[in-house]
């Protein structure tokens, strides 16, 4: 293991969130934000005269390539580190006072959780707004898989630190070279935003509402500009825009690729993306079908906001359209019960995800098999490929730890005296990236009410469920850190 190495690869890290960030003065400018763009100035000046002292100091240095060792403590370092980094322009501003809060609005957004400690969104300055959902555009992707694009120019290979990152059970190359791979993602997922933002500013919404709307939605975020979420549009056409394209988000990115070369006949035979769709329609019409009955006589009003919100929970965006908890319990249940599913394995989306659910529950099968013909052979098959006992023993032990950390948080949250409803939901909202829940953390709620030391535990829990858990908790093992 080689710290030296690691600092280095966050130190272009940091130098490439700056870069982003620029684009956040340019908006300050232009809504005339002088003393919010001053501030982001600053920031950036003072980040890259350090970062520059830092890699000037190195420069004659040898590092090698990064080691797998490297790469786990990279990742968990840089998503620690740049959610500092990106915390300053909100508490310098004096736009959130306390860098605790600051902190956790900030690692919300690079987790893509959502979860906001802010009460009045709408009086902020457009700029703080605007950073505030870029951040959730960058961790969408993954701010790795960006940095793995461009690092080969300057000498450091990317492959271990891809690894380290990826959504999901395996890393799906698109291409041979993996700076390509991400390349490609990244075309995939600009040229979304820039469809998104169109078809959403057709809608009537303002460029700048339509722009971060779009990044809260394609990186399953769901930070809005408005204190009432999507809600506050009151407008069919940009619900139904959105639920297109979070239930877009939380596919695979890998064949969004496929589709767009050809190869849409492979999406047939994909075993996640079936499951992922039938669970959306399946929740969607059983709501859509209870709402009917109970609050929206018209059933296309009914379809619209039980879609709208299926998707929004389903895929961990946390965009809101209705206040679901005035919705009739089971409805109310059903969405509590999609909170443990997530997205696709390579999306965007948090969560368990779908891929590991469909192995366990054909795994569950084939032990109900074995007790009736125990000297049978039952191949586990995803999407007709046979997948190794290793995987199916990996996600047994990532079920085991993520249902481990949300009693554990969920216990901790309790301590402070919160009700075990909304402890258990303020759990399963920050480890699945999802942001609201319900309770005292409900679509109308929001975290700022908690104590810091509980909002530290939720900043922990959001991290270790973006990066898959394994890639944080590593860290904590004594082996990690032998030699």
């Amino acid at each position: 293991m080689n710290p030296k190495i690691v600092l280095r690869i966050i130190s272009y890290l940091l130098l490439i969130v700056c870069a982003f960030m620029l684009t956040a003065v340019a908006v300050a400018l232009y809504f005339k934000e002088y003393a919010v763009a001053r501030t982001f100035f600053i920031v950036i000046a003072a980040a890259v005269l350090v970062i520059g002292g830092f890699l000037f100091s190195i420069r004659s240095d040898h590092l090698g390539q990064p080691s797998f060792k490297d790469g786990f403590l990279f990742v968990t370092g840089s998503w620690v580190i740049v959610a500092v980094l990106g915390a300053l322009p909100f508490y310098l501003s004096g736009a959130i006072p306390s860098f605790c809060d600051a902190y956790f609005e900030t690692i919300s957004g690079f987790t893509t959780t959502g979860a906001s400690i802010l009460t009045e969104i709408q009086s902020l300055p457009h700029a703080i707004l605007y950073w505030r959902s870029l951040t959730h555009w960058l961790g969408g992707m993954g701010i790795v898989v960006l940095t793995v694009a461009i690092l080969p120019l300057l000498g450091v290979g990317g492959l271990q630190l891809v690894k380290a990152e990826a959504p999901g059970p395996t890393v799906d190359k698109i291409t041979p070279r993996i700076t390509e791979t991400a390349k490609y993602l990244w075309y995939i997922y600009i040229g979304m935003t820039v469809v998104e933002t169109l078809m959403l500013m057709g809608g009537g919404m303002s460029f700048i509402d339509s722009l971060i709307h779009t990044f809260g939605t394609l990186a399953t975020g769901g930070f809005s500009t408005k204190n009432g979420s999507v809600e506050h549009f009151n407008s069919a056409y940009i619900d139904w825009v959105i639920t297109f394209f979070m239930v877009a988000a939380g596919m695979n990115f890998v064949l969004h690729f496929r589709l767009l070369t050809g190869q849409g006949k492979s999406l047939l035979k994909n075993s996640e993306l079936k499951a992922y769709l039938l669970i959306f329609v399946t929740a969607t019409l059983a709501i859509a079908w209870i709402l009917n009955f109970k609050v929206y006589p018209v059933f296309k009003d009914a379809l619209r906001y039980s879609a709208f919100q299926v998707a929004s929970i389903l895929t961990t965006t946390g965009f809101v359209s209705a206040d679901y908890e005035t919705w009739p319990h089971v409805a109310q249940a059903i969405l509590f019960l999609l909170m443990f599913v997530g997205g696709c394995s390579g999306s965007t989306g948090g969560g368990i995800k779908v891929v590991r659910l469909v192995t366990l529950f054909k795994q569950a099968l084939n032990e109900m098999k074995y007790l009736i013909h125990p000297k049978a052979i039952f191949p586990l098959r995803i999407s007709g490929q046979v997948v190794p006992k290793n995987i199916v023993y990996a996600i047994s032990g990532f079920f085991f730890l993520y249902i481990a950390i949300l009693l554990i948080v969920t216990f901790i949250v309790c301590l402070s005296g919160v009700d075990l409803l909304s402890a258990v939901s303020a759990a399963l909202a920050t480890v699945g990236n999802i942001g609201p829940g319900f309770g005292i953390v409900g679509p109308t709620d929001n975290y700022a009410h908690f104590s810091d030391p509980i909002k530290w535990v939720l900043s922990f829990a959001m991290l270790a469920g973006r990066l898959e858990l394994y890639t944080v908790l590593v860290l904590f093992t004594p082996m990690f850190w032998r030699r």
